[in-house]
């Protein structure tokens, strides 16, 4: 049956909380890809959660709305409650943060009204991510054996061939008269902080090859997909141009999404490549 209600359990303490936080990031992490719509207005924030898993949430800092589409979860709430939801579920959530063990492949959205299209800035509205997590995430980072001197070496190597300074390629990427957000629809990747150069665009879902990433230009306008990815000498996407003139990047192989909350891959292009194409316009 759909309702409209808080029908979730009072929130567990933060202290709490916290503890089992830090007993499960210790386990091995499972894929929660996620997606994000946009509208008038409207943000609506997309999680997959597969069965047979615990789950908890970052902290809401707004009460807003529920939608579940599909599955069946159980909550665990701060008067040691147990809630049962099955879908189709829409409710008012509080504040807070949500813990459960899910029974069957769940569809969740949580929905807020925004004119913001920057996920970053959004989430910096709407969740507070704990410390735990934070370095959790801190110490994931440091795992990463991507080479960024090779990517820095043939980043200045590949736009001196086309007679190009880091200044002038700065200038151009900041220019702000030909920059346009993300039409309104759904999209699995977002900006981030990158550890090759500033910001980059990261996955938030996973991407097969040959899957499109996203609209990297539209006319004679780029959108975040061209301003943020950055160049890598090994690049895991590739610009292409449809019949309209419209360019989009494309994945030239297998791109992993959240996995236990932590964003994805970091989506690289070759500037050769693009700039290529750009010299066919």
């Amino acid at each position: 049956m759909n309702q409209v209600a808080n029908v979730l359990p009072n929130q567990v303490e933060a202290s709490r909380l916290n503890l089992v936080e830090e007993a499960m990031l210790k386990e091995q992490q499972v894929d929660a890809p996620v997606t994000h719509k946009f509208g008038p207005g409207i943000y609506i924030r997309e999680v997959f959660l597969p069965a047979g898993i615990y789950a908890i949430g970052h902290h809401h800092n707004h009460s807003h709305m529920n939608v579940m589409l599909t599955g069946r979860i159980k909550f665990f709430g701060g008067d040691n409650e147990w809630v049962e939801l099955e879908a189709p579920q829409t409710f008012v959530a509080p504040e807070g943060r949500k813990v459960a063990f899910v029974f069957e492949d769940t569809i969740w959205q949580n929905i807020y009204a925004t004119e913001e299209t920057d996920v970053e800035k959004i989430e910096a509205d709407i969740l507070t991510k704990s410390m735990t997590f934070q370095e959790h995430q801190k110490y994931n980072n440091l795992q990463l054996t991507y080479d960024h001197a090779q990517d820095f070496e043939d980043y200045y190597k590949a736009i001196s061939e086309y007679g190009l300074t880091h200044e002038k390629v700065r200038e151009i990427s900041l220019n702000e008269e030909d920059q346009i957000p993300f039409p309104y629809g759904n999209y699995q990747v977002q900006v981030a902080k990158s550890k090759i150069e500033g910001k980059g665009l990261f996955a938030t879902s996973f991407f097969q090859e040959g899957d499109v990433i996203a609209p990297s230009r539209i006319g004679n306008m780029r959108t975040p997909a061209e301003r943020y990815i950055n160049h890598s000498k090994t690049p895991n996407a590739f610009f292409v141009r449809d019949d309209d003139g419209n360019v989009f990047a494309v994945a030239a192989k297998d791109i992993s999404g959240y996995r236990g909350g932590v964003i994805g891959d970091e989506i690289t292009v070759d500037y050769r490549q693009a700039m290529n194409l750009s010299k066919r316009d």
